[in-house]
């Protein structure tokens, strides 16, 4: 019987589900557009929400490697998050000036 029993709980399936669950995040729309018209989505829409989920992915992932503290990972996902919405409702609304 083997000591790891289908790597239960191994980090490498948790980064598969997360990068997995992203991937659907940026299809959503693609199913939505088949089903309604409120959805309008173009090429630019949908490599605009690519780069933001993976770079925030991206980011997430080069936290976890470089520091072990729960503190500094919390800040991180804080400002990550905040980056996020930030450029997202900016892309969305336009919400800073013009």
């Amino acid at each position: 019987m083997s000591a790891h029993p289908q790597n239960a709980g191994s980090p490498h399936r948790g980064r598969i589900v997360a990068w997995g669950s992203a991937a659907l995040l940026i299809l959503l729309p693609l199913l939505a557009m088949q089903v309604t018209n409120q959805v309008n989505w173009g090429v630019f829409d949908f490599v605009a929400a690519a780069l933001l989920i993976g770079g925030a992915g991206l980011g997430w992932e080069l936290a976890l490697r470089l520091t072990r503290s729960r503190a500094w990972r919390a800040a991180i996902a804080l400002a990550l998050a905040a980056a996020f919405l930030l450029t997202w409702a900016e892309l969305a609304v336009g919400v800073f000036g013009r």
